[in-house]
Formats: structure tokens, C-alpha cells, sequence
């Protein structure tokens, strides 16, 4: 396919310089000031104690306060946000009266905040973002002279093509990359040039199997959000070209997706496709750009990867990373680095890049 070969001729130099940086601990006030939440609570996983070294647990998120749900009548069986989306039907009206129930409240601020949910299954959606694929294709073009303007009117009529006569394209990530929405990205020792994809991640409540497009979001109970770090050197396999991409090493050591802070449910979160995903990195505006860019709508990518998968309760749709990612920037990560993913209504997650120490 012609979009896949504009972006395998893409090759970096070396930009990552590591350091001996060492990770701060977990837990203490981890909570800075976010954006606000769209609906009235949000759902996440918490635990308290000394740097948050006790039990997790699933909490109801309310302004800057915490309600711990195993302390509410009728949820107390339920020891994990995986537990309630799997009867998510049964359990939102629950959270509704909870939310609006005066009780005891856990300050936020006390709290460590872990990724809101521990996935089965992680679908990831890659090439998804109009601009973001006309960019690549303007800015590697081979040296024929063809003006820019006529290499992004080109490509974009082939991304017209491809949202009407294609399919999307969907790989699988391992949820032992999962990390939380304030800890420490970890670059590997060997890798070299670590980048950037926040994305918009659907968070399935209802199994999905074989379902149509026209009912696909029936089966999302929430949405949060999901930085894809990706080492770019090893995407391709150099010893391998005919095999194609290698998103196993690419995509998926410890710590390089990043979610949440929370899970925001789809009842409250508006429209998935008109929603601004912005990434800052150490202040400075990287990724601004909203869903309406999706060449493959949420509805289009939860129903395609159902035609192969049985979706489950908890498991990730990730939609795809908008334009401005390291590449395009000629930046890419480095220790000491601090990436600010933030989604409309969805909060905000900050995750500082570390080196890999012996």
C-alpha cells in the first residue's frame, strides 16, 4: 500500500542521549492541577500508604476527592475497574448514586493514581490521522521536484480512497507495557530513538464479537488516554525488509504505553470524534489536533478489529496518534524529558523519560 511505503522510507539520526536518571518513587502528591473531567466522576485504580504501597483499589473519582468503592453498598465485591466493566450495564447506574451519595471521600492529592484498568487485550491503530500521514508523505518525498502542494493534494485524495475502499490497520500491544499516568517512561539501553503517539483509547464494556460498525460503540464503556511510546529504529526490521514491521521491540517494553489517569465513561465523555488530543513536551505544544482527522472513526476500528477478536471487558481500542510526533519534529525523547498527554474532558497524564540503569 502506498501510505505504508511513505512511511517506511522514513529513517532518523541518533537524537536520544541517555543518562544515568534516576526515577523518583511512587506515590506522595501526584496529582497536579488537570483540566477538567467532562460528566460529573470519573472511574481509576488508587492505592494509599507510604508512596503508594498499599493495596490498589478501584476509586469514583468526584472533583478533587476519592471515593473508595469497596466501601459502597452493593460494589464491595467488585477489587478492580476490570471487575466493573465486565457487569458495566448493571454497574453504572450504581456509580451514578454513588457519585451523588454524601460519604467519606479520599483526598486525591494522598493518593498514587495506576493505569485506570489492567487490559487483556491492547488493539492499536496505526496510520489513523489524516494530516498526520499527509505530513509524512510531503515531508519524504523522494527528490523529483514535484511541488509540496501537489504531494499533499495527492496523498490526501489517497487517504479519501482509503477511508472510503480500505480497511484499518490494526496490530496488537502487550499489556505488560501498560504503565500509569505519572510514572516514568524507561528508555531502554538499546534504544535510540524513542518518540511520542498519544492517542484516544477506547475502553470496551460489553464483549464484542463480529459486531457492525452502526453498533460497535454499544460495546465502549469509556474512554482515556494512551501515549504509544515507540522506539523508531527498530519499527522496520533492516535484516528482514520483506517482513515488514516489527512492533513487537517497537512499541512494547516496560512502561512505553502510558493511560490514563482515568476512565471517563462514554455516557459523559461527548462526541470520540470531536475531541482535541494535545501533547506537550517540557511545555512545549508538540501534538494539537482533534479526532475529527480520523481517517477510521472509533465505531469503524472497535467493529474491524471484532471481526477477528472477541473484544473483552477492560481490553483497549487505541485509535491512533494525530500528526507532530517526534519525527515530524526531527526531536525525539531523551532522559529528563516531561511529556504532558492531556484529551478533552479526559484529564491529563505527565510522565517523565528516564534512562534504563544498569
Amino acid at each position: 500500500m502506498a501510505w505504508i511505503e511513505q512511511i517506511r522510507r522514513i529513517d532518523f539520526p541518533n537524537r536520544c542521549v541517555r543518562s544515568k536518571v534516576k526515577g523518583t518513587p511512587p506515590g506522595g502528591n501526584l496529582v497536579e492541577t488537570s483540566p477538567p473531567l467532562a460528566g460529573p466522576f470519573a472511574l481509576g485504580t488508587f492505592s494509599a500508604g507510604a508512596f503508594g504501597s498499599g493495596a490498589a483499589f478501584p476509586g469514583l473519582v468526584t472533583g478533587d476527592h476519592v471515593l473508595d468503592l469497596r466501601t459502597v453498598a452493593g460494589l464491595q465485591a467488585y477489587d478492580s475497574t476490570r471487575a466493573l466493566l465486565e457487569r458495566w450495564d448493571d454497574i453504572l447506574p450504581l456509580l451514578r448514586q454513588a457519585a451523588g451519595t454524601p460519604g467519606e471521600r479520599l483526598p486525591l492529592a494522598d493518593l498514587r493514581v495506576h493505569a485506570p484498568v489492567e487490559p487483556r487485550q491492547i488493539l492499536q491503530s496505526g496510520a489513523n490521522y489524516r494530516t498526520h500521514v499527509i505530513d509524512l508523505a510531503v515531508a519524504h518525498e523522494p527528490a523529483n521536484g514535484r511541488p509540496a502542494e501537489q504531494v499533499r493534494a495527492e496523498t490526501a485524495a489517497m487517504m479519501d480512497r482509503r477511508a472510503a475502499e480500505d480497511q484499518p490497520y490494526v496490530f496488537i500491544g502487550l499489556p505488560s507495557s501498560v504503565t500509569g499516568p505519572y510514572d516514568d517512561v524507561v528508555i531502554p539501553a538499546w534504544c535510540t530513538k524513542p518518540d511520542w503517539e498519544l492517542e484516544l483509547a477506547a475502553v470496551i464494556g460489553r464483549p464484542a464479537f463480529r459486531v457492525p460498525a452502526e453498533h460497535a460503540l454499544e460495546h465502549v464503556a469509556a474512554y482515556t488516554i494512551a501515549n504509544d511510546v515507540t522506539a523508531r529504529e527498530v519499527v522496520f526490521r533492516r535484516d528482514m525488509p520483506e517482513i515488514g514491521t516489527d512492533w513487537l521491540r517497537a512499541k512494547n517494553a516496560p512502561t512505553f504505553t502510558p493511560l490514563g489517569p482515568y476512565l471517563v465513561p462514554a455516557a459523559f465523555a461527548g462526541d470520540p470524534g470531536n475531541l482535541r488530543v494535545t501533547l506537550r513536551l517540557n511545555g512545549k505544544v508538540m501534538q494539537d489536533e482533534t479526532t475529527k482527522d480520523m481517517i477510521f472513526d472509533v465505531a469503524r476500528l472497535v467493529s474491524y478489529a471484532s471481526q477477528t477478536v472477541e473484544l473483552l471487558p477492560g481490553d483497549l481500542v487505541l485509535t491512533g496518534s494525530p500528526a507532530g510526533n517526534g519525527m515530524h519534529w526531527g526531536r525525539l525523547l531523551r532522559p529528563g524529558d516531561v511529556m504532558e498527554g492531556a484529551i478533552t474532558g479526559l484529564g491529563v497524564q505527565r510522565n517523565r523519560c528516564v534512562s534504563e540503569t544498569a
